[in-house]
């Protein structure tokens, strides 16, 4: 399993710096967002009208016998200001709600691109889990407070503002007790949002956790009914919902105290302000109307300063989902395009001239709780030349580098020192782009995309209609993958999540095809016909010869089949080359080399036993 992120940092910036930097993002919908808020600050002002109205009547039309027009007046106008209040925020949630999700769909965006950017070291770190929760809940938690919270959370704040001035200019003596009563209101909101945005953090990465184990066990889905580890693998789920749900719990709990405390403390000063009101009104400092206007403004007043737990928690909990997500857009990518990149020269009809000097590589430093731990090295000095047109085993032990080694061409990884060059030029004077359209790759464990056939065979190339038809079907032959026609669609099968709807030699075929179509000037094999037969991976080896004349190939070889079939071959030993050349003469002179072909014959012997169960579809 990936391990997990990297742990957010000892002292996170404030909330208020976090949420500004969702500007970046938010800039094109501001206008539409501020004239919603302007909206939804109109509805709440409109509110704070009527106890003024009312005011007005009690002390007028209401007080005068037979003035029944003007108490229909006065009705006709708190109606109209209930009119125009519901429109207002009608527009506010039309105003509003597109330029939201237009904020999460360029976020969304954004962090997907950035994710193909990212190396693959990177995502060696990093759990699908994650990664999916930040991609998927944790925006869809800052487009409701950009869309709600934060015009609210604004509006709200007016709104208690603008509507304690009004009592105090109601009566001072009042009002004062109203905002005596908001101290401990105020203090209890900070104190909420120390102890919620702690927890806040939490929910959401045990969210992911949860996430990351729901995808490992559905991906693994064959290991556990072949294990009968099912029951273990739903224990630890539900280990892990439990631990998710406590912390939600927690979250909830600490919501509902503040909650309470600020809807029970307005009411309490409510109750001792009616008291001490009709005192007031009893010795005529204060009218009827001004006590029932009071009262009503407290009413509205209420009803946001109820709704400022909520709100806090929200913004809180936006924090934390935008904390996550710029941890990930924050991480910089170390395999970059060069500001000056080149071209690769023209290849002569014998191919291209890969070489790599003096080449080491080591994985970036890890954290400890002793600080960064720096990665053993695992190539320390590879001095390798493919010649033009050539083709080259790599051999070594399990261990030995051969996967890695193999992954800097294209530069997934990057060297720490040394150099890879291509025709001469490094290939980090390339663009990635230019390197990846001439170098192209087949893993010993192929993926494939929930896509057809022809689509994951086509992932490399840009052609369409018939070329990409002839193109497909040239493939399809060099890879021995004519199976492909006799599927239910044909080359328009829909092949299942990561191709698990083939045997394991079906699917490294099609993803040979797929390399084969790139038509690369050097190509890169990771054992990729490791599932295949003795017999059948001869004939797709001699056809690959045939086809790729003028390809450099270097390929990783767990079979003496495959040793035997190459022009020379590369012996890998604790991160070293310690012999190169022809198969017979490594044979006679190379201790070592003789060991690991003993090795690699033992092993396929074992594997000649399965090869025709690897080929029965599930």
């Amino acid at each position: 399993m990936p391990s997990a992120p990297p742990a957010p940092p000892a002292r996170p910036e404030s909330t208020t710096r976090v949420l500004l930097r969702l500007f970046r993002w938010a800039r094109p919908a501001l206008p539409r967002i501020a004239l919603g808020g302007l909206t939804a600050l109109g509805a709440s002002l409109l509110a704070l009208a009527v106890p003024q109205v009312l005011r007005v009547i009690v002390n007028g039309p209401l007080l005068t016998e037979g003035s029944r027009r003007g108490v229909v007046l006065g009705a006709l106008v708190v109606l109209g200001l209930g009119v125009l209040e519901a429109f207002l925020v009608w527009c506010r949630r039309a105003l509003i709600l597109g330029p939201g999700t237009t904020v999460e769909r360029d976020m969304r965006t954004d962090l997907f691109r950035h994710l193909l950017d990212l190396p693959v070291e990177f995502h060696d770190r990093w759990s699908g889990g994650q990664l999916l929760s930040r991609i998927m809940s944790d925006l869809g938690t800052i487009r409701r407070w950009t869309v709600f919270g934060l015009v609210m959370l604004l509006v709200s704040s007016t709104t208690v503002v603008v509507g304690i001035g009004l009592m105090l200019a109601t009566s001072w003596v009042l009002g004062l007790v109203y905002l005596v009563g908001a101290v401990p209101m105020i203090w209890l909101s900070f104190r909420f949002r120390e102890d919620y945005k702690v927890v806040a953090r939490l929910a959401r990465d045990q969210a992911g956790d949860l996430a990351t184990t729901v995808e490992e066990s559905v991906h693994g889905i064959r290991v556990l009914k072949a294990f009968g580890r099912g029951d273990d693998a739903l224990d630890d789920f539900a280990r892990q919902a439990d631990e998710l749900r406590t912390t939600e719990v927690h979250k909830a709990r600490t919501l509902s105290r503040v909650s309470f405390a600020l809807s029970a403390i307005p009411e309490t000063i409510l109750a001792v302000s009616l008291g001490l009101g009709v005192v007031l009104t009893s010795r005529g400092e204060l009218s009827v109307g001004a006590l029932v206007a009071f009262f009503a403004t407290a009413a509205v007043v209420n009803n946001p300063v109820e709704r400022l737990g909520m709100l806090l928690a929200m913004t809180l909990d936006a924090k934390a989902a935008t904390d996550r997500y710029l941890q990930v857009m924050d991480t910089g990518s170390t395999v970059r395009d060069p500001e000056q990149p080149v071209t690769l020269p023209v290849p002569d009809a014998a191919g291209s001239r890969v070489e790599l000097s003096g080449v080491h590589f080591a994985h970036p430093p890890t954290a400890s709780p002793d600080g960064p731990r720096a990665g053993a090295e695992i190539l320390a000095g590879i001095d390798l030349v493919l010649e033009p047109g050539e083709t080259m085993a790599l051999v070594g032990l399990t261990g030995s580098g051969k996967t890695t080694l193999l992954q800097l061409v294209p530069r997934l990884y990057d060297v720490t020192a040394g150099r890879v060059r291509i025709d001469g030029v490094d290939v980090r004077d390339l663009t990635r782009a230019d390197l990846r359209s001439a170098v192209s790759i087949a893993f010993e464990d192929p993926i494939l995309f929930s896509a057809s056939v022809r689509e994951n065979v086509l992932l490399g190339t840009d052609l369409t209609g018939q070329a990409a038809d002839d193109l497909v079907a040239e493939a399809l032959d060099v890879a021995r993958a004519r199976f492909a026609y006799g599927l239910p669609d044909g080359l328009d099968t829909v092949i299942g999540e990561e191709g698990l709807s083939l045997s394991g030699g079906q699917r490294q075929r099609i993803a040979l095809a797929r390399a084969i179509a790139v038509r690369p000037r050097v190509l890169v094999l990771d054992d990729p016909l490791s599932a295949l037969d003795v017999t059948t991976e001869a004939a797709v080896t001699a056809r690959l010869r045939e086809m790729l004349t003028g390809t450099t190939t270097l390929v990783v070889a767990h079979r003496p089949s495959t040793v035997a079939l190459a022009d020379r071959v590369a012996v890998l030993e604790d991160g070293r080359i310690t012999g190169v050349g022809r198969h017979a003469d490594l044979l006679s002179t190379h201790p070592h080399y003789r060991y690991v072909l003993t090795a690699l014959s033992a092993l396929d012997a074992e594997t000649d036993q399965t090869d025709e169960l690897a080929e029965v579809r599930p």
